[in-house]
């Protein structure tokens, strides 16, 4: 019952809008099933599915909106619903930013459905929670696991004739795991469409290698160093980065896009030559929804910077009329052009620095410059005539992803992360004059 095709899910949606008295309505239906298997200490502990659909319907009269949502679908209780929707916006306060409904949207098709993601059973999840403990135990090392897959649909139309229909697949792997004697830790992520593409056991071996690695840590010196931040430490900083693209933010001068004097910095050149960023729900790598969440605007590829300018920032309807301004939906997915060298490689090419895993419990110290501070964690060693040559402890950092971006001496080929929500295709980075503010003695 969770996936819905197409032709059941417009008729539920034509069905529960020819309900509607107000001014305008809209009806989002969403369906999934997710499968998880979750260990620790070397033993499953959880396991299951979850098999859920909702039908949320928004009814608006001028600008008072009211939503409610409904896991039924008879007749009766379709116009319940709506009727519910409509009750709750005559109730609720005007909202002096609502844009009318959108009608017909050109939705690109995206392929981001794998039948062995949608078909992954029981037994597979054990096997592949099996083959992360395994590892483990034959290092002598303590896993804790998690596995999500999922198989979803989303389906979304207007009273003014916009309809949309996408059907997706996911899974995400994450495992750290703790050498025995609790000093040494490694922390690793597998995240695809398709499960065909995950190897649970291969993951696990990247996160125990770095635990058995990161034992007997040395204490550095504070300071600016070279380091080459994985994938996944670069996503956690990029991530935040990308929030401050946003027209309405910088406009009104409150993020490190606002242009003294007035206005947002869009055409000006902030980053190093090679940064180039882009969204594109119809990326193979990193399948998205081609619409906006909220008014199921269309995506289409987005340049974000090109060549280290910025090339556009996210601009919502609402404040496109206000600045006179174009519309730019925000993204579903992010790509970060990379280079074409293994992480190994840049080890090799650098005398001495500093190599990051993972960067960790990342918070905003100052959003004119987007100057963030974090700590590295699961796997920090230091670099010496191309070789790690010992584990040492972990640093807060105080760094800004604007001056991190201007200081790349070298590029990853790009890999797909977890960032913030969404999937991303991120590339390890070497980049200079790094700055570390003060150790850590969490392992």
């Amino acid at each position: 019952m969770a996936i819905l095709s197409r032709s059941e899910a417009k008729r539920i949606l034509d069905k529960v809008l020819k309900y509607s008295r107000a001014d305008e309505a809209s009806a989002q239906l969403a369906g999934s099933e997710t499968g998880n298997i979750r260990y620790a200490r070397n033993s499953v502990s959880t396991s299951g599915i979850v098999n859920d659909i909702e039908l949320a319907v928004e009814a608006r009269f001028g600008k008072k909106s009211g939503v409610a949502t409904i896991n039924e679908f008879s007749d009766a209780s379709l116009e319940k619903v709506m009727r519910r929707a409509e009750e709750l916006a005559k109730l609720s306060p005007e909202n002096p930013e609502a844009m009318p409904m959108l009608g017909p949207q050109k939705y690109v098709s995206v392929d981001g459905f794998a039948k062995s993601t949608a078909d992954i059973t029981p037994d597979q999840r054990a096997k592949a929670a099996a083959d992360s403990i395994i590892a483990a135990k034959e290092k002598k090392v303590v896993a804790a696991g998690y596995l999500e897959d999922q198989r979803s649909f989303a389906a979304v139309a207007t009273s003014k004739g916009l309809f949309g229909y996408h059907a997706s697949t996911s899974a995400n792997f994450t495992v750290t795991m703790r050498t025995e004697n609790g000093l040494g830790s490694g922390w690793a992520e597998s995240d695809v469409t398709d499960f065909g593409a995950m190897n649970t056991g291969s993951t696990s071996s990247v996160a125990i290698d770095k635990a058995v690695l990161s034992q007997e840590a040395r204490a550095l010196e504070p300071g600016k160093y070279t380091v080459i931040l994985e994938p996944n430490a670069v996503s956690g900083l990029v991530g935040y980065m990308m929030s401050g693209f946003d027209a309405r933010s910088a406009d009104e001068g409150r993020s490190f896009m606002s242009k003294k004097g007035g206005g947002n910095r869009t055409g000006e050149k902030m980053f190093d030559k090679r940064v180039n960023f882009y969204s594109d729900p119809t990326s193979l790598d990193v399948p998205a929804q081609p619409w906006t969440g909220g008014d199921f605007m269309q995506l289409g590829r987005t340049e974000w910077v090109k060549d280290g300018v910025v090339k556009n920032l996210a601009r919502s309807r609402y404040w496109a009329e206000q600045s006179k301004g174009e519309v730019v939906p925000e993204p579903n997915n992010l790509i970060m052009v990379g280079g074409d060298k293994s992480t190994e490689e840049l080890i090799k090419n650098t005398h001495r620095g500093i190599l990051v895993s993972r960067t960790w419990y990342i918070r905003m110290v100052d959003p004119q410059s987007m100057l963030l501070t974090g700590l590295t964690r699961d796997g920090t060693f230091y670099i010496e005539n191309g070789k790690i040559k010992y584990p040492v402890k972990n640093f807060r950092f105080n760094e800004s992803p604007v001056i991190m971006l201007n200081n790349i001496e070298d590029m990853g080929v790009p890999q797909r992360v977890g960032m913030w929500g969404m999937s991303a295709m991120i590339p390890a980075l070497k980049v200079r004059d790094f700055t570390f503010s003060s150790l850590s003695d969490a392992v």
